[in-house]
């Protein structure tokens, strides 16, 4: 569907449409389809994570809250990313890797990029807990379904992350004071 389909569509049923949000958001679902439709095809586990999976999951409770992300993150286990590279170059995407980070270009912009995490894994040694396994949620944004990160995940990740730097920042204060302070390893 293109843009200008997506608005008649939306006009005909009288809703209102942010211009500018909405076609920032239907050029990233329409990169999110172009990577997510070839991996469901190859049988390849996947799941939308990051800000994107927030806005889908917000779009879902109330789309007027919708914060727009810039990029897509996509969960796939290591094992699957040679499989991963080889379909994402059959839709036109160029593998690569920069700063210890492993992405997918589209048109070779940087604002295209779909950034691959993996399952297990820690993107940073600052990250309290590896990104969990893939166990995707089934959601809709635009009118197409996709595989998403449970709430749950999302959630435990970002209280996790917080309880870091909350920890961290009051570790840090102590210590300008003159105490000794360690930081225990968080648990799981």
């Amino acid at each position: 569907m293109r843009f200008i389909q997506f608005l008649e569509e939306v006009a005909s049923k009288g809703e209102a449409v942010n211009l500018v949000f909405e076609e920032r958001l239907f050029n990233l679902v329409g990169i999110l389809d172009k990577i997510t439709e070839p991996l469901v095809a190859a049988n390849i586990p996947h799941e939308v994570i990051g800000g994107l999976a927030v806005l889908i999951h917000v779009e879902e409770a109330d789309p007027a809250h919708s914060v727009l992300t810039r990029d897509v993150d996509l969960l796939i286990r290591r094992s699957d990313l040679e499989k991963v590279i080889v379909v994402a170059e059959s839709q036109g995407f160029r593998f690569r890797r920069a700063a210890g980070f492993d992405m997918l270009l589209h048109s070779g912009k940087a604002a295209n990029a779909v950034h691959l995490l993996f399952t297990g894994e820690k993107v940073k040694p600052s990250q309290v807990i590896p990104n969990p396994e893939l166990s995707p949620e089934r959601k809709r944004i635009q009118g197409r379904e996709v595989a998403v990160i449970p709430v749950a995940d999302l959630l435990r990740d970002h209280i996790r992350n917080r309880a870091r730097v909350a920890g961290t920042f009051a570790c840090e204060t102590s210590a300008r004071k003159g105490n000794r302070v360690t930081i225990p390893e968080a648990a799981a």
